[in-house]
């Protein structure tokens, strides 16, 4: 015969807190090996070899203080390291750049490339990055800074990075470096009175020629329209599709089922 079971059962005691998880010592690297991603850090890297050669072209063809002054050639210096890093963790199947530092760099070229064409300076003038006639390399220069290296960032941004990541918040901190180059270009207008280096980096801030009220309204309108720019880039960030990896064959083939 089995022993009757009691009415009255002590109550448990109650288990202090919530149970901690132990930590597993077996890293996820050990589950899960990371894959390496071979064109993407050769795109990335090519990409980075655009923009060093567009900007080593802008430096030799005129004044090399002036084409590093330029916000075109510094963005595409930005977006060289940005890309040769990305490459770097890409072929050694590492975690990716903060998506707060590519967003930021990614806008940056696409602000000088925008600016280039939609405010574009006098055909038959200067160049604005070298000083001197825009032709030969000086063209090729501004082709592959203002146009080659932004489509390039985008499809980099586009095709092979995960979508999700770019915050609302970034925004802000993204115009800081627009600001402070609109400070230097001011004191560059100002400490240079002749020679090539004279000549204002981009004809919408030359306060000789506009004066200081037309100068500052056009660069806020410029201002509100890279912060448009940036939200753009988030909420897009938010509505494209991710980018489908190809699986790793694992040596395992999977069978139909058996009766």
């Amino acid at each position: 015969m089995t022993a009757p079971i009691p009415r009255d059962i002590p109550d448990l005691p109650a288990v202090p807190g919530m149970p901690k998880l132990l930590s597993s010592p077996v890293p996820a690297a050990a589950v899960v090996a990371p894959a390496r991603r071979p064109l993407a850090a050769a795109f990335r890297l090519l990409t980075a070899l655009l923009a060093v050669t567009g900007g080593t072209i802008a430096c030799l063809q005129g004044d090399p203080s002036r084409a590093l002054s330029h916000f075109t050639v510094q963005s595409n210096i930005l977006l060289a390291l940005a890309l040769a890093l990305a490459a770097r963790r890409a072929w050694t199947a590492r975690r990716p750049l903060p998506a707060a530092l590519t967003g930021a760099t990614l806008l940056y070229v696409l602000v000088a490339g925008l600016v280039h064409h939609l405010l574009p300076a006098d055909a038959a003038g200067p160049s604005s990055l070298t000083g001197g006639a825009t032709t030969g390399w000086s063209s090729a220069a501004d082709h592959i800074l203002h146009t080659a290296t932004p489509i390039a960032a985008a499809l980099d941004w586009l095709l092979l990075t995960t979508p999700g990541h770019l915050r609302l918040r970034q925004a802000v901190p993204w115009l800081l470096y627009p600001l402070a180059y609109l400070a230097f270009s001011l004191a560059h207008n100002e400490i240079f009175a002749t020679g090539t280096a004279a000549r204002p980096l981009y004809p919408f801030l030359d306060t000789a020629r506009h004066g200081y009220r037309s100068v500052l309204g056009n660069a806020l309108l410029l201002g509100l329209a890279t912060y448009a720019l940036a939200v753009l880039l988030v909420a897009l960030d938010h509505l494209r599709p991710t980018p489908s990896p190809r699986r790793p064959k694992t040596g395992f083939r999977l069978q139909p089922p058996v009766g």
